[in-house]
């Protein structure tokens, strides 16, 4: 799954406002009710329609405050919020939000399929699709190897893999992400940062709080920076970063010749200390995915995350995540017909054939008698003189006594 980054800004017109946020304060207080920390401070700002909306600033400079109040897991002090043009405790609202936190919050002892089927049906999907869900969302983020395992044996990055994908279960409009990439490997990393883009092209919109400053220049439209709970800078990337007093030529190599008359053109109006020329380097990232791509077919068989698969079905908006029902009936079918063909039973004898049988054995001639097996000779009778001598000998000793 490889997508390439944002080139121009994806935002749609600006009355189509998912997120409107005016005055945002948010005082923290202690048990008597006196002030204790000003978290956010008059903060301002919209996010559109597929556009991936970055949160940017130091620890404790605001960004998961906010959050929590977009979300509406915390009372706003001062100002207003507006999600889908409602409250954010508005639960139909909530319906339409999916939520990564920056600690995965995951019963252990359920494994990666119950898991998800689990937050499916908090959104009260059929079973049939919380199933059909899972498997595509698993075997997005790499887990298909894993879906018996329970969550507990799961190693961080592991969990944040599983923490996204229950994230994406209920389908949301809006995907709030809180440092999604923390404890991703680099590929795993790529992969998110390819299905924010991806999500972000179907109309989704994505806000991400991030400390990574690379994450965010890759997927990004517009971005804030907050710091000490205002709001510094705003705007698009190109309008941030642009450095309007310089400027970089790329092409391909040159010959020494060449070189020499461009940079006796150039240094006729530019300093010589200011202009640099070095050749093009791949950055570590993409070195990186390029020696594990090569090396992905030798791979051993792993018990843990894998390379993730493609964006799931219905979060692409495929017609084939949902068949109609001739498909469905046209699959059922061919699969009928195309069934291998059944050898014809052995022919069953008939009750004719059954008599003929028994009068042939019947006709047979009678097999010999077995010879009979010779018995070992019986012993004589004993005379009747020894007899008589017996009997005197015993009555001899019976007079005795």
């Amino acid at each position: 799954m490889k997508i390439e980054p944002p080139t121009e800004n994806r935002a749609t017109p600006a009355d189509d406002v998912v997120v409107a946020v005016r005055g945002l304060t948010k005082v923290f207080k202690d048990f008597w009710g006196r002030p204790k920390a000003r978290a956010v401070d008059g903060v301002d700002f919209e996010v559109r329609r597929g556009e991936v909306f970055g949160l940017l600033g130091p620890n404790g400079s605001g960004k998961s405050t906010t959050v929590k109040m977009l979300l509406g897991l915390l009372n706003v002090t001062k100002g207003h919020i507006e999600v889908f043009g409602h409250s954010p405790r508005h639960v139909a609202t909530k319906a339409r939000i999916g939520y990564l936190p920056e600690e995965s919050y995951l019963y252990r002892y359920l494994d990666s399929r119950e898991t998800l089927q689990f937050f499916g049906n908090l959104f009260a999907l059929p079973k049939a699709e919380r199933q059909q869900r899972a498997d595509q969302l698993l075997d997005m983020v790499g887990l298909s190897q894993t879906r018996t395992r329970a969550v507990g044996e799961f190693s961080k990055g592991m969990q944040r893999r599983i923490g996204l994908a229950q994230a994406l279960i209920n389908d949301p409009d809006l995907v709030i992400l809180d440092e999604p990439t923390s404890g991703l490997d680099p590929i795993g990393c790529r992969e998110v940062k390819d299905l924010i883009i991806a999500l972000a092209r179907r109309g989704k919109t994505v806000i991400l709080s991030s400390h990574l400053l690379a994450d965010v220049e890759d997927v990004c439209d517009r971005v804030v920076i907050y710091y000490g709970g205002r709001v510094q800078a705003m705007g698009t990337l190109r309008e941030l970063l642009a450095t309007p007093d310089a400027i970089r030529i790329t092409s391909p190599i040159l010959r020494r010749e060449t070189m020499e008359r461009v940079l006796e053109t150039i240094r006729r109006d530019v300093a010589e200390d200011k202009v640099r020329i070095d050749t093009p380097t791949q950055n570590l990232e993409s070195y990186f995915l390029d020696v594990v791509r090569k090396a992905k077919q030798q791979a051993a068989d792993t018990s843990g995350a894998t390379s993730g698969g493609r964006v799931a079905a219905y979060l692409r908006g495929d017609a084939e995540a949902t068949p109609s029902a001739d498909k469905m009936l046209e699959r059922l079918t061919v699969s009928a017909t195309a069934k291998e063909p059944v050898a014809p039973p052995e022919p069953v004898a008939s009750v004719g054939t059954a008599d003929e049988k028994k009068l042939a054995a019947l006709a047979k001639p009678a097999e010999p008698a077995p010879a009979a097996v010779p018995q070992s000779p019986v012993p004589e009778p004993a005379k009747s003189a020894d007899l008589s001598k017996a009997n005197e000998k015993l009555s001899g000793l019976l007079g005795k006594k």
